[in-house]
C-alpha cells in the first residue's frame, strides 16, 4: 500500500512538472545603443519567484499554468510591469527594451557600469557558467577595505598569503603554480625569484573585478595548476565623473620607536634610483650615507579619479582615469637564527629590527569605443610604480664557531627595491551575425626592478669570544661590507585570439553548442644584471684596525681609510687593475611560448552541458649567463598536450553540479635554472641548470546552491597529482646554499573548500527607500597533501650536487591544512544618500611547510595565523564619504620554527594599522 501510494505522488509529481510552462526573454538597455541589459531583476509579482539577467540579457522562469504579472527593474530605469498568460508546456517570449527613469543620467549609468562589481552579479555569473568559477568584485572588496590584490584574493576559499612577502598560496601550491593576467593577457614578473608579478603593487582602485580560476580553462596558458589569477581594470560608461580622496594612518609598532630609521637615498616617493658611482673601484666616490636616516612614520594615500561618455553618431566612446598614491611604515623585531643544525645550535643567533617603508603609485587610463552593437574595441595602459625599503640591524652571535661566537657581532643592511612597470593592451570583440563571434588582444609590458646601491655592513668584536672588546670591521668574508646593483628588465609581447561559432539554434533562438578555435603566444625577452662592490676589510691589518661606531659607520668607510689600506674596493672579478671588474654578472634568454586550441561547448540536455578541449604549446626557454660561478648557457625546448573536460548538471533552476578534469604542466623559472648566487643575511640561493618541468593532473567536484539573490552554498572537492614536483631545497655545501630540485616521483594534495554567504536581515522601506542588510560569509578549506622525496634520485639528475633529504616524503610546501576566511557586514541605506557600512572580517590558516629539513634537520615550518580586521564607511551625502579602518587587531606573533630540533628561527609581531580617509565626488 505504501509503495503503491509513493508511486502514485511521484507520478503526479511527474505530471505536474511537465505540465508547467516557461517564460523567457531578453531584456535590452535603450540608453546604450538598444544592447544586452545584464543582472536587471525579473519578479513574478505577487510571488517570491525571480530571477537576473544574464550578461547576454536573457532570463528564464519556470512557472504553473496560469495568469502572471513579469516586473522587469533595474535601479535608476523605468519598472515594467507586464501582464501575461501561460499554458501548460508552453514556452512565452517576453522581450523588453528598459529605459531611464526621471533622475539623471549619471547616476543611472553609473549604477550600469559598476553593476558587475556586485557580489550578486558575479555570483549570478558564477551560476550561469559552466565553468567552476570564483570572482571577489569591487563592492566587497571596499565592504572589506581591502587595498591591493594580494590581500583581495587571501580573502576567497582555498588561497592564503605567506607572511613578510607577496606570495600567494592556492590549495597548498605556491608561486610556480599560478599564474596572472591583467584583462586575460599575461604580466610579467616583477621578481626574479618569482614566476608571477606581485599581486600587492596592484592597487584595487583600478580594480572592476577580479576572477580566479582554480580548474584549468584552455583559453590560459598550460604552466598552471593551482590557480589563475585574472585582474579585470575598470571600465566606465557613465556622464562626467571626479572623485577625490585623502588618507591618513599609522602602525602601531612603527608609531611606537623613538625615533624610525631608513636608508640615506630613496626619496619620499619612491622615484629614485641611485646609480653606481663614476669610477668606484679606483676612489672612494660613493654618495650615499652609510648612516641611517631618521623619519617620522606616519602613512598616507591620494587618489584622483574620473570619467566621461560621449556619443558620436551611432557610437558611444568613454573613457576612465585613475591615478594615485600611497605609502605605508612598519617595524618589526625578533629573533632571527640561521643554520641550526641537528644538535640544535644555531650558527647564526640574532636579535633583528626592522625599519619598513613602502610606497605605490598608479596611473591608468581606459578607453572603449563601441562603435555598434556588434564591434567594440578597448585600450588600457597602466603605469605602476612600487617600492619597498628596508633597514635590518641584527646584533647577537655572528657565527657559533667564529667571530662574535658569544656575542656582540652586528649586521647592518639596508634594501631600496623599485619596480616600474607599463602595460599597453589593445582588445576586440567583433560580431558578425548572431552566430560568429572574434575576440582578440595584444599586449606590450615593459617591467623594470632595481635595487640600487644596497647597503650591508657587518662588525664584529675584536676578540671574538669576548663581545665587550671593542667593534671592528669585519675581514671574514670579502662581502661582508660592500654595495650593490642590481637592474632586472622583463620586455613581453602577447596576444590572444579566438573565433567562435554557435550551431544547433532552438526554439527560444538560444543554441545548443559552440565551436571555439584560437591561438594564444607570448614572446618574453628576460635580461638580468649585478655588480657587487666590496669594501674588503684587510686583514694583514687587522690588529690595527679601527675602532667602529655603530652611529657613524661613514667615520670608518671612507677615502681617508681607504687610502691608508684599511680596505679595499673590489668586485669578484678583481680590483681596478682588471680592467673588466666592474663587468656585472648577467643572465638573460628568452621565452617563448606558442599555442593553439580548440574546444566544443554542448548542451545535451536542458540540464546538462559539456566543454572538452585540447590546447598545445610548444615552449622554449634559453638561458645564457656569466657569473661569478661560471659562463655558458642552458637550452630547454618541449611540446605539452593539454586535454580538459568541464560539465555543468542544473539541478534545478538554483543548484548546479560542476565536474572538471584536466592535465597541465609546471616550468622552472629563470633564476632557478641560472647558476647565479643570491645572498642575503645568513642564507645564499643558487640555480640549478638540470631542472625540467613537471606534469599535473587536476580533478574537481563542485556543488553549489543560490538560494536568493546574492547568496550562495557550495562545496567542491578538488585532487591534484603531480609528476616530478620541484622543491626548494639545502644542499649539502660549506655554505648550506638553498637551491631547486624534482626532489621526488610524485606529490597529491585532495582537499575539500566550502563557501556559504547569507543575507541574515535584509529590510526594505518602500515609503522611505531605506535599506538595511545584515549578511555573513564564511569560506573553509581543508587539504591533505603527500610528495615522496628521493635524495637518489636528486643525486643522479643533478651532477655535482648532494641532498639528504631528512624525511622520505612529506607535506607540500606552502600547504596549510586548515584555511578559514569569514566576515560579517551591516550596511544602513537613509534618506538623502546617506549609508553607512561596518565590516569585521578574519582569516585563519594553520601551520605550512615553509623549506624541507636535509641531513637530519628539521622542516622549517611557519606556525598558525588568525588576523582580524575592522572596517566602518560612512557617507554623509551623495558626494562626501569618510572611512575608518583598523587591521590586524589580533596582532599574532609570525613564528617559524625547526621542527624536530624544536628551534624558533625567526619571529616578530607586524603591530595594528589603524587609517582615517575621506572622498569628495563631483
Amino acid at each position: 500500500m505504501k509503495l503503491r501510494f509513493l508511486l502514485l505522488s511521484l507520478f503526479f509529481s511527474v505530471a505536474m512538472f511537465a505540465q508547467n510552462g516557461t517564460v523567457t526573454g531578453t531584456i535590452l538597455d535603450k540608453e546604450f545603443n538598444n544592447e544586452p541589459l545584464p543582472f536587471a531583476n525579473i519578479i513574478i509579482k505577487g510571488t517570491k519567484q525571480g530571477t537576473s539577467t544574464d550578461e547576454n540579457g536573457k532570463y528564464s522562469i519556470t512557472l504553473k499554468p496560469g495568469s502572471y504579472t513579469l516586473v522587469i527593474g533595474y535601479l535608476g530605469y523605468e519598472t515594467k510591469e507586464i501582464p501575461f498568460t501561460i499554458k501548460a508546456n508552453e514556452k512565452k517570449v517576453i522581450n523588453y527594451t528598459l529605459e531611464a527613469s526621471g533622475v539623471q543620467l549619471q547616476d543611472v549609468e553609473i549604477v550600469h557600469i559598476v553593476s558587475k562589481e556586485k557580489e550578486s552579479a558575479l555570483l549570478l555569473e558564477q551560476q550561469k557558467a559552466v565553468e567552476i568559477k570564483q570572482s571577489i568584485g569591487a563592492e566587497e572588496i571596499s565592504k572589506k577595505g581591502i587595498s591591493d590584490v594580494a590581500a583581495a584574493v587571501a580573502k576567497t576559499s582555498g588561497i592564503s598569503k605567506q607572511e613578510g612577502s607577496s606570495d600567494i598560496y592556492v590549495r597548498g601550491l605556491g608561486d610556480r603554480y599560478n599564474s596572472t593576467t591583467l584583462n586575460g593577457l599575461p604580466l610579467p614578473s616583477n621578481n626574479p625569484s618569482t614566476k608571477n608579478i606581485s599581486l600587492d603593487i596592484f592597487s584595487t582602485d583600478i580594480v572592476e573585478y577580479i576572477g580566479i580560476d582554480k580548474t584549468y580553462n584552455y583559453k590560459n596558458y598550460g604552466d598552471f595548476a593551482g590557480a589563475n589569477v585574472d585582474i579585470v581594470s575598470k571600465t566606465y560608461k557613465g556622464s562626467g565623473m571626479i572623485e577625490v580622496g585623502t588618507g591618513t594612518g599609522f602602525n602601531s609598532n612603527a608609531m611606537s620607536q623613538d625615533k624610525f630609521y631608513l636608508q640615506d637615498g630613496p626619496n619620499f616617493h619612491g622615484f629614485s634610483n641611485e646609480p653606481i658611482p663614476n669610477n668606484p673601484l679606483a676612489a672612494y666616490n660613493f654618495t650615499t650615507s652609510w648612516d641611517k636616516q631618521a623619519t617620522t612614520p606616519v602613512n598616507g594615500s591620494f587618489y584622483l579619479r574620473g570619467g566621461d561618455s560621449y556619443n558620436i553618431g551611432s557610437s558611444k566612446l568613454s573613457f576612465f582615469v585613475n591615478a594615485s598614491f600611497d605609502n605605508g611604515f612598519n617595524y618589526k623585531e625578533g629573533v632571527r637564527r640561521g643554520s641550526v643544525n641537528t644538535q640544535a645550535i644555531a650558527v647564526k643567533d640574532f636579535y633583528r629590527k626592522a625599519y619598513e617603508y613602502s610606497t605605490g603609485s598608479n596611473a591608468m587610463a581606459n578607453i572603449n569605443l563601441k562603435i555598434n552593437n556588434n564591434n567594440n574595441i578597448k585600450f588600457n595602459s597602466m603605469f605602476i610604480n612600487s617600492t619597498s625599503q628596508k633597514h635590518e640591524e641584527f646584533s647577537g652571535i655572528l657565527d657559533a664557531f667564529g667571530p662574535a661566537q658569544n656575542g656582540g657581532g652586528f649586521v647592518r643592511r639596508s634594501t631600496f627595491d623599485r619596480t616600474f612597470l607599463l602595460i599597453n593592451q589593445l582588445l576586440g570583440e567583433h560580431k558578425f551575425g548572431e552566430r560568429l563571434v572574434f575576440d582578440w588582444g595584444v599586449s606590450y609590458n615593459k617591467m623594470t626592478n632595481i635595487i640600487p646601491d644596497r647597503m650591508q655592513n657587518t662588525i664584529i668584536p675584536f676578540t671574538w669570544d669576548d663581545p665587550n672588546s671593542r667593534l671592528v670591521a669585519s675581514d671574514v668574508n670579502q662581502s661582508d661590507n660592500h654595495r650593490y646593483y642590481q637592474e632586472m628588465s622583463d620586455d613581453e609581447v602577447a596576444g590572444n585570439f579566438t573565433l567562435s561559432y554557435k550551431f544547433g539554434k532552438k526554439d527560444d533562438n538560444s543554441y545548443k553548442g559552440k565551436f571555439i578555435a584560437g591561438y594564444s603566444g607570448r614572446y618574453k625577452d628576460i635580461n638580468f644584471d649585478a655588480t657587487q662592490i666590496n669594501l674588503f676589510v684587510t686583514r694583514s691589518l687587522f690588529a690595527s684596525q679601527p675602532t667602529v661606531d655603530l652611529n657613524y659607520l661613514d667615520g670608518y668607510f671612507n677615502q681617508t681609510n681607504l687610502d691608508a689600506g684599511f680596505f679595499s674596493l673590489r668586485t669578484f672579478r678583481g680590483n681596478v687593475t682588471n680592467p673588466n671588474a666592474l663587468k656585472p654578472q648577467n643572465y638573460n634568454g628568452q621565452q617563448i611560448i606558442s599555442a593553439g586550441y580548440g574546444a566544443v561547448e554542448y548542451q545535451f540536455t536542458p540540464k546538462l552541458f559539456v566543454i572538452g578541449a585540447f590546447r598545445t604549446e610548444f615552449i622554449i626557454q634559453d638561458i645564457f649567463y656569466d657569473t661569478s660561478l661560471k659562463s655558458g648557457k642552458t637550452l630547454f625546448d618541449t611540446m605539452e598536450y593539454m586535454p580538459s573536460i568541464t560539465a555543468k548538471y542544473e539541478v534545478n533552476e538554483k543548484q548546479n553540479i560542476k565536474f572538471a578534469a584536466s592535465k597541465t604542466y609546471t616550468l622552472p623559472q629563470f633564476k632557478e635554472r641560472a647558476p647565479f648566487l643570491y645572498e642575503e643575511v645568513g642564507q645564499s640561493y643558487i640555480g640549478n641548470p638540470f631542472l625540467y618541468n613537471s606534469t599535473d593532473y587536476n580533478f574537481d567536484l563542485k556543488w553549489e546552491m543560490f538560494p536568493k539573490n546574492g547568496e550562495v552554498l557550495s562545496f567542491t572537492g578538488f585532487a591534484k597529482y603531480i609528476q616530478n614536483p620541484i622543491n626548494q631545497v639545502t644542499i649539502a655545501s660549506a655554505t648550506n646554499d638553498i637551491s631547486w630540485v624534482n626532489s621526488g616521483d610524485k606529490a597529491v594534495g585532495l582537499g575539500i573548500e566550502g563557501e556559504w554567504r547569507k543575507n541574515i536581515i535584509s529590510i526594505e522601506n518602500n515609503t522611505t527607500g531605506e535599506k538595511t542588510n545584515l549578511g555573513f560569509g564564511l569560506n573553509v578549506s581543508y587539504l591533505i597533501t603527500n610528495q615522496d622525496l628521493n635524495s637518489e634520485k636528486v643525486v643522479s639528475e643533478n651532477p655535482g650536487m648532494n641532498v639528504d633529504f631528512t624525511n622520505s616524503d612529506s607535506r607540500l610546501t606552502g600547504a596549510s591544512d586548515l584555511l578559514i576566511n569569514s566576515d560579517i557586514s551591516f550596511n544602513r541605506e537613509f534618506k538623502k544618500d546617506k549609508s553607512l557600512t561596518a565590516t569585521l572580517a578574519g582569516g585563519y590558516f594553520s601551520d605550512r611547510i615553509y623549506a624541507l629539513g636535509v641531513t637530519g634537520k628539521g622542516d622549517l615550518v611557519d606556525s598558525d595565523v588568525f588576523t582580524l580586521d575592522f572596517i566602518l564607511k560612512f557617507n554623509l551625502s551623495k558626494n562626501i564619504g569618510i572611512g575608518f579602518s583598523a587591521k590586524n587587531l589580533t596582532d599574532p606573533t609570525i613564528e617559524r620554527k625547526q621542527d624536530i630540533q624544536n628551534v624558533v628561527v625567526d619571529s616578530y609581531k607586524k603591530g595594528r594599522n589603524f587609517g582615517l580617509s575621506v572622498k569628495y565626488s563631483f
